[in-house]
């Protein structure tokens, strides 16, 4: 379906009822990203509704000519949370990219945040501020590498850091044709005006839950500079795993989904006790 904004038309999914949680997927793929690691984990739950839209120039959202950088992303992000849950209260989900725009629609409305939840974003949008690890690859299929595409397996290998039959079926299946639909030239238009123009960096210390997923092999966004702002999130937990890059939710799957269940589970229990503080 479609959010008509007046002057961009955004693509979304829904799914399930209950608390909103906005779902904001990384630079290039498309909104399949988020529900291919997302919807497992609410196979057998429920209470939240799962929003997930596709980014300008990204997915089947047009990449409109007035768009010039990320702070036009964000205006189209708070603009269509606005649209679709007017008024209400909500979580945030955002891989990469989408993890910055999180940070961003937290400065903007945090008073309706209810959690947060990044994969593998970066703290700095510059890449040469980021501190970054070399390359690893724990696990490889040397046979299957060889038996794809020239391209193909110089992509998949140059960011997976689990190289297996599993993996590649995933991104093949939720990353790989998002990256197909999008339009390289807007995108480097908004390349030129990645970073923010404002800080990101909250006022006050935000004391609902969150949970920071970082690779411990991610050469993309790094994992170090998340102790930066530890002390904005005094509810977070900071997770850095092994055996995980950039894909960290398809190289980690079991124990991504562990965690987003917590992080539910975290912020049941704190939407919970507001209602009933509210009442009294």
């Amino acid at each position: 379906m479609f959010c008509d904004l007046g002057d961009i038309q955004v693509h979304y999914e829904v799914h399930g009822e209950g608390k909103p949680i906005i779902m904001i997927h990384g630079f290039s793929p498309d909104y399949r990203l988020m529900e291919g690691c997302m919807e497992p984990v609410f196979k057998d739950r429920s209470g939240f509704q799962r929003i997930y839209l596709d980014l300008p120039g990204m997915g089947r959202t047009k990449g409109e000519y007035w768009l010039t950088g990320t702070d036009d992303m964000l205006d189209v992000v708070l603009r269509f949370i606005e649209t679709v849950i007017p008024g209400q209260s909500f979580l945030l989900a955002g891989e990469s990219y989408g993890g910055y725009l999180a940070r961003g629609v937290m400065t903007k409305m945090g008073d309706r945040v209810e959690g947060l939840l990044t994969i593998c974003s970066p703290i700095y949008a510059e890449r040469e501020k980021r501190e970054l690890p070399e390359h690893t690859v724990i696990k490889t299929d040397e046979q299957l590498i060889a038996s794809l595409p020239l391209e193909e397996a110089r992509e998949f290998a140059s960011i997976a850091v689990v190289q297996d039959e599993y993996v590649l079926k995933r991104t093949r299946e939720e990353i790989i044709p998002g990256v197909m639909l999008a339009d390289p030239v807007f995108l480097e238009k908004i390349k030129q005006n990645y970073a923010f123009s404002f800080s990101i960096d909250l006022p006050q210390p935000f004391e609902k839950p969150v949970l920071f997923f970082t690779g411990r092999q991610d050469a993309v966004v790094g994992f170090k500079d998340h102790w930066a702002i530890l002390d904005q999130f005094p509810r977070a937990s900071f997770a850095v795993l092994d055996r995980a890059g950039h894909n960290l939710q398809i190289e980690q799957p079991a124990v991504f989904n562990a965690l987003v269940a917590d992080w539910l589970d975290r912020s049941e229990e704190a939407l919970h006790l507001k209602k009933e503080h509210t009442a009294k």
